[in-house]
């Protein structure tokens, strides 16, 4: 009997034993595609996880400007007064405008996970526009506020406040500029369906930004 005989003829082995269809811990389908990340222990990806801790650290970075700014409001005795200047229409419209930007982020987030290249731009960048006329409505704020007395060197109310917003408006440059980098990325042709974990990264930012404005409008503009 012949040794091929002998090959073919013996029995095969057991369904999973050996099984060279089975993956094993050296496969590389086991391993993380090149350029991604594997989830940490908490099932997050690992850049969600940080963009996670950064926004809880600047909770309380937030945290302690809001509560300094309580703090300090009631305390100035040079005019003008909060409630001389503040205009609240006019922030009202500024607010909604911000809050309008989240809607058209999560527009933007839809429109990659559909793939499409199209819709993901024109919400980017709708999302940036929004975010500019918030920080032009801010700007217009801030320079009447100066003809009216009020400026960081005031009092401790001028300081507390124009402290308070002005980190809130840079939190919400930085955003526009992400966004406008986004766009460019979408434009060259590097960013689909597979990356949009960085549109949802992007989003928790812009998100974040927004709700920290309803804290900022309500506490100081809102509350007497």
């Amino acid at each position: 009997m012949s040794i091929a005989h002998d090959v073919h003829s013996a029995p095969a082995p057991a369904h999973g034993a050996h099984d060279s269809h089975a993956p094993s811990p050296l496969d590389g389908r086991w391993a993380a595609p090149v350029g991604h990340h594997l989830p940490t222990s908490t099932g997050l990806d690992s850049r969600k996880l940080l963009m996670w801790l950064f926004l809880a650290s600047d909770c309380m970075f937030f945290g302690s400007l809001i509560g300094t700014f309580m703090v300090y409001k009631g305390r100035s005795t040079l005019p003008p007064s909060p409630h001389q200047i503040f205009d609240i229409p006019y922030t009202s419209v500024s607010a909604f405008v911000l809050l309008m930007s989240s809607l058209t982020m999560v527009l933007a987030l839809a429109a990659i996970q559909r793939n499409d290249p199209v819709r993901l731009r024109i919400w980017l960048i709708t999302t940036a526009l929004l975010g500019t006329v918030f920080i032009g409505g801010q700007y217009y704020e801030f320079t009447d506020f100066y003809k009216e007395g009020l400026t960081l060197q005031h009092s401790l109310f001028g300081s507390s406040f124009f402290t308070l917003t002005g980190f809130h408006g840079a939190h919400v440059t930085i955003g526009i500029f992400w966004l406008l980098y986004m766009t460019t990325v979408s434009w060259t042709g590097r960013l689909n369906s597979e990356q949009a974990l960085f549109i949802e990264i992007a989003g928790l930012y812009w998100h974040f930004v927004d709700i920290v404005w309803i804290v900022i409008f309500t506490v100081v503009y809102l509350l007497p």
